[in-house]
């Protein structure tokens, strides 16, 4: 999303934005020394709820939604993205208090849409209002262009957002990044979305632990755990994957699902009670096994809703399941004989054999 900053010095609205691998920022508005700075704070604030309200449709479409929930989150979500189309009206004709009442937008996004042309009201300035409409409109564009998994340009900033579902196009652009080096490398993070780069990375995981079951005789389950005794490994999370994997799941159900899940942590929820009541249950009774009161608050102290950083799930999911990819290597390297082939050939040589799995 964008920030918009007052410039104090030199009385002008700055915009910037995180793109993945930095910031970029442009000046969008300098304005006449007499308009109050307060005034222009105020817009400042407003730009950037609105900005973030518009990119939570990109982060959470309505094709992530839980269709079991009753509130109506699908039709919620659907409605907020279609309000893109009324947003140049309100910032040219917002909501006014009239008679001490104020009429207020149940959808998000037309709110902070009116309230962008009220505090743009407040201030007077033609020049001003139609810098900022024209502002509005680039973002929204760029919503559009990211949703369509053009990363260019401005849309850049989604490659630093968790987004709860992803671009085929972009799934493909990380297959062909990890093809060129099945170990990823810094572009897998600078040029695509971190979710469709996670579930790319997910099969590719797959690939390479089948390669080295096959090699040494290890179950694909254990091979990173084993890993990490030769290497400290971020284990835990690319073995949840490729469990989840040996059930059937898909790559993109597997990640997909441990992002929404992550997601939902972050809004101070809990994304699967039944799991975690289970979780506490076997942690009830390991420490009843053992006769000893304070091993029970160790082991709940212990308990995690997801097992992805919430404030970053998708980074830090794409992360893991590259370190899991290097820990297959690692023990491929340990265990094989002068008779196997090259690693990265032979993760190609499956992944490629399994392409059906990313569709």
């Amino acid at each position: 999303m964008t920030t918009y900053a007052f410039d104090e010095e030199r009385h002008a609205i700055v915009a910037f934005w995180e793109t993945g691998s930095g910031c970029a920022a442009r000046t969008f508005a300098e304005l006449p020394g007499d308009v109050p700075a307060d005034a222009v704070r105020h817009l400042a604030r407003a730009l950037t709820r609105l900005s973030g309200r518009v990119w939570r449709t990109y982060t959470h479409p309505a094709s992530a939604a839980d269709v079991q929930e009753v509130n109506g989150e699908v039709r919620r979500r659907r409605q907020e993205r279609e309000a893109f189309g009324s947003v140049a009206g309100a910032l040219a004709k917002p909501n006014l208090p009239s008679d001490g009442t104020l009429t207020v937008s149940y959808n998000p996004v037309e709110e902070c849409a009116h309230r962008v042309g009220r505090a743009l009201h407040d201030i007077g300035d033609a020049e001003l209002s139609r810098r900022v409409g024209a502002e509005v409109r680039d973002e929204l564009e760029a919503i559009e262009q990211a949703e369509l998994g053009d990363l260019t340009g401005r849309a850049r900033q989604a490659l630093a957002l968790t987004r709860a579902d992803a671009s085929p196009v972009q799934v493909q652009a990380a297959d062909r990044i990890l093809h060129a080096n099945p170990f990823g490398g810094p572009s897998l993070f600078t040029e695509v979305e971190p979710a469709a780069a996670a579930i790319a990375a997910a099969h590719w995981l797959q690939a390479a632990a089948d390669v080295t079951s096959e090699t040494t005789g290890y179950a694909t389950t254990e091979i990173i755990q084993e890993a990490d005794g030769i290497e400290a490994l971020a284990h835990e999370t690319p073995t949840l994957v490729l469990e989840q994997l040996e059930l059937g799941l898909s790559p993109y159900e597997t990640v997909t699902t441990l992002i929404r899940g992550a997601m939902i942590v972050a809004e101070g929820r809990i994304p699967d009670l039944d799991e975690l009541l289970e979780h506490v249950g076997e942690a009830e009774i390991l420490a009843r096994h053992h006769h000893d009161p304070g091993f029970r608050g160790t082991l709940l102290k212990r308990l995690r809703t997801t097992p992805l950083d919430p404030a970053r799930p998708a980074h830090d999911l794409l992360e893991d399941i590259l370190d899991g990819i290097r820990g297959c290597w690692l023990i491929y390297q340990e265990d094989a004989s002068e008779d196997d082939g090259d690693f990265a050939d032979e993760v190609r040589a499956e992944a490629d054999s399994k392409r059906e799995r990313l569709t």
